[in-house]
């Protein structure tokens, strides 16, 4: 019903899914009321690694449901999650998306929020690694052009700049969760005190325009310096809130991956770590910290 509902208001629809638990009926069911697009994330190329990191056996089932999602004529996109311990297999994966006739393909960087950067340490790839994916995408994008798009997503902590977070804090985007919170980004929740509202309290507009969750980091006067006097303040927004919490325990300062930052040195010593760590397809279940089983 919220598909079909967003086609009878116009809205392009798009499934964002890991395809557990979507299969062949459900799918032609959200096809037939109004599903434009699909994309389908992978864990790796690898079968084993795959369902390692998915922690369950799902790998073969989503090169299934990629046939089913390219018999029915939407648009697809795979995305693929890269970190240090699946990065060398880079070629692999665009040809995976080649032979499963994707429109898109979306690389993604791990970004280090929520459990990932309990994990950080195992998944931050090394610059080297990082150079040679680089060379990769550009080859493969110019051979590929016009018939696979194909987008690479960096890890910030190599950034020389942050990327503005999502836009904008509160400038083009709102998330409503299950329960009916709306929030800026998909991580805010990790900020401590932020007080997100309801859908059922309140109208979305009211939310967009008077919540003090969306005010919070509005304009420019929270910034501190240099963030504040920056010419790129207008580009970039300071950079990530939510990053800039986890790493510094204040959600109003500079995003660390800054160069500016009078706290990059953090990011620098993160990664200086991240050179001399090794890398396997295979990770021991000690070398990971697992979110608890919610059941």
């Amino acid at each position: 019903s919220l598909v079909a509902h967003a086609r009878q208001s116009g809205l392009y629809v798009n499934l964002i899914t890991s395809g557990i638990g979507l299969h062949a009926q459900r799918l032609e069911e959200l096809v037939h009321a109004g599903l434009d697009h699909v994309q389908l994330s992978f864990q790796d190329v690898d079968e084993a690694a795959a369902n390692q990191w998915a922690g369950t056996r799902a790998h073969a089932h989503k090169l299934n449901l990629a046939a089913l999602v390219r018999r029915h004529r939407i648009g697809f996109t795979v995305n693929v999650v890269v970190h240090r311990n699946n990065l060398d297999r880079l070629e692999r994966m665009i040809a995976m998306a080649e032979e499963l006739r994707a429109d898109k393909l979306e690389i993604a960087n791990v970004q280090y929020y929520g459990w990932a950067l309990r994990n950080r340490r195992t998944l931050l790839p090394t610059r080297e690694q990082l150079r040679a994916s680089l060379a990769t995408i550009a080859a493969a994008q110019e051979r590929l052009r016009g018939s696979l798009r194909l987008d690479y997503v960096l890890p910030d902590y190599y950034a020389k700049y942050p990327k503005p977070c999502m836009g904008g804090w509160g400038r083009s985007l709102m998330l409503m969760d299950p329960a009916g919170f709306c929030m800026p980004c998909h991580a805010a929740g990790a900020i401590a005190g932020m007080r997100f509202d309801s859908a059922r309290d309140r109208s979305l507009a009211w939310i967009w325009q008077q919540s003090e969750a969306f005010n919070k980091f509005r304009g420019q006067d929270w910034m501190q310096e240099p963030c504040r006097s920056c010419d790129r303040r207008e580009l970039d927004f300071g950079g990530c809130r939510c990053q800039a919490f986890l790493l510094t325990g204040d959600a109003s300062a500079t995003d660390p991956v800054c160069s500016l930052s009078p706290r990059r040195g953090m990011v620098d010593a993160i990664l200086a770590e991240t050179q001399t760590m090794p890398h396997s397809p295979l990770i021991a279940a000690g070398d990971l910290v697992y979110r608890p089983d919610p059941k």
